[in-house]
């Protein structure tokens, strides 16, 4: 008697959108089924591992680079592979959503690279998920032109030569596709983004004279990275793509992986081209980590802890070196400023701390770095080509110079700063007011002048409980207590009110988000991630 068929990938609750058809494929289906079949079970362990050494680093407080890898990063002899064309000159990068205005102002921008985002900055809707795939499809086909309704405006891409090189960013592996099940288990979002987007554009885009290019976001160690690579060998013979077309830069955003940047490299080696250093995120995962590790580890207010901070730059000089000794591209962390169309001084100053920090990202030795507005990119490019020249990156650059022990990484305490209450109470308004619109389906958010996105409201939501956690006394005497967040978030929740008028108001999603950003900031049993909870609340 022979086999049972597998069981299709099912597509569970949800609305049907205009032209799903032409992602949701059959073909594409099974390939993302045979994705899931393969490579969930060992997802799943590597999750479980997470939690292990999280137990470990509360048992022991603190870190250090692993003795079983030794050998790895003192063999000197490997490299990545050489670079694609396409990715040989990454001095300035553009980062958003891939929703259709979006897709097309990033590409024309004018910086080298975009990195088409379906995790932080993008709420996983099922319009977003499918449509974000749908917009890239036909940029490449170019069917992306469109006016918008509500403007008149009209977007238009600009010749095949003045357009960024995409690089897309899916999920981390710790988010499902409630939408997407095989067997009644929900695929991993990772699998799901990834592999709708390698199989309708993989040859699409060799056919372009570029490749498959992906950022690989929240890696915590090399094993995980391992996993990405085994994902790349099957889905580039599953489909009969040369092995190694597939590139990806891997985001140095979690203080594990800080400590095992070169054997992240070494597993990724064939399908390597960097790594970036995500500053809001690697903060957040220091406070996950050693939140249990006393008043050593506290962090002051997020906008207090810049990257000139000594544990900052320990992290960032090594980022580079690595990458540099390795063949590998550094690239440098965002640049969150949005200009103001009312206020001149506002932009000044905000310019003037942008190309102050693409500066020194420049004169550390990286290849280049993110902006979040195209009205950032020719600063950050000016910065870079007074360094590069006409030379596409400075990979040469060595960085011998550097030398970083473990306790560099995690010495919080060497920064001079403090907690304060005015740092509390942004770290309230900002969670509050980016869960909304989340929640609403908008991953990138302009507050106060800053793009928002979920790294931000994890290291928000994280620092409050922190601070309650850690009893911090700030500067007018008041302590950090449940009742004293309470009591911000309701004021702040009064001032939207009052800001929006009670009809918006009422349209929105505020008391959710004032709840939500309660709960994971005050239960006493930490949320590994915000957007765990905040997925069950998310419509669409």
């Amino acid at each position: 008697m022979s086999a049972p068929a597998p069981s299709p990938l099912a597509i569970v609750d949800a609305e049907p959108l205009p032209r799903q058809e032409e992602v949701l494929t059959e073909e594409a289906l099974a390939f993302v089924a045979a994705l899931h079949r393969r490579f969930t079970p060992r997802r799943d362990e590597l999750l479980a591992r997470r939690a292990e050494r999280r137990a470990e680093i509360a048992r022991t407080s603190t870190l250090d680079f692993l003795p079983e890898t030794a050998a790895i990063r003192a063999d000197d002899s490997w490299r990545v592979a050489p670079s694609p064309a396409a990715l040989e000159d990454r001095r300035v990068e553009i980062t958003g959503p891939t929703d259709r205005k979006m897709t097309v102002n990033a590409l024309n921008s004018g910086a080298r690279v975009w990195l088409a985002d379906f995790e932080d900055a993008s709420a996983p809707t099922w319009e977003n998920v499918i449509l974000g795939q749908l917009n890239l499809t036909d940029a490449y086909t170019r069917r992306i032109d469109f006016t918008d309704p509500v403007s008149g405006k009209s977007y238009a891409l600009k010749d095949a030569g003045e357009l960024a090189t995409v690089v897309m960013r899916p999920r981390g592996w710790h988010l499902n596709e409630r939408h997407l099940q095989v067997d009644g288990e929900e695929v991993p979002g990772a699998l799901v983004d990834f592999g709708l987007y390698f199989f309708h554009n993989a040859r699409r885009l060799l056919d372009l004279g570029k490749g498959p290019y992906f950022y690989l976001p929240k890696t915590e160690s090399h094993l995980e990275a391992r996993l990405w690579n085994d994902v790349f060998v099957f889905a580039q013979d599953h489909l009969g793509i040369p092995q190694g077309t597939i590139r990806a830069t891997v985001l140095i955003e979690t203080i594990t992986a800080a400590y095992e940047m070169e054997e992240i490299l070494y597993e990724l080696r064939d399908h390597a081209s960097g790594l970036n250093a995500g500053r809001w995120d690697y903060l957040f995962s220091i406070v996950k980590n050693f939140r249990d590790g006393g008043t050593r580890f506290v962090l002051p207010d997020r906008n207090a802890v810049t990257m000139t901070a000594p544990f900052m730059r320990a992290y960032t000089e090594l980022l580079v070196r690595t990458c540099h000794k390795r063949g590998a591209h550094a690239i440098g962390g965002m640049a969150a400023f949005i200009p103001s169309r009312r206020d001149a001084e506002v932009n000044k100053v905000a310019f003037e701390k942008v190309r102050a920090d693409k500066d020194r990202e420049a004169n550390d030795g990286f290849d280049g770095s993110w902006v979040a507005h195209p009205d950032l990119v020719p600063i950050a490019l000016e910065s870079f080509d007074r360094v590069l020249g006409e030379r596409p990156n400075q990979k040469d650059r060595l960085r011998e110079d550097v030398h970083v022990e473990a306790a560099d990484l995690i010495a919080v305490d060497s920064l001079d700063a403090k907690p304060t209450y005015p740092g509390l109470v942004n770290a309230v308004q900002v969670g509050i007011r980016y869960i909304e619109a989340w929640l609403r389906g908008l991953g990138a958010v302009a507050i106060f002048n800053l793009m928002e996105d979920a790294a931000t409201a994890e290291i928000s939501r994280s620092q409050i409980w922190q601070w309650i956690n850690a009893g911090v006394e700030f500067e007018n005497g008041l302590k950090a207590t449940p009742e004293l967040a309470r009591e911000v978030a309701a004021d702040e929740l009064e001032n939207i009110r009052a800001e929006l008028g009670e009809e918006v108001f009422a349209a929105g999603h505020w008391q959710q988000a004032h709840d939500l950003l309660l709960e994971v900031a005050l239960d006493e049993d930490y949320a590994d991630f915000l957007t765990l909870p905040a997925y069950r609340l998310l419509r669409g």
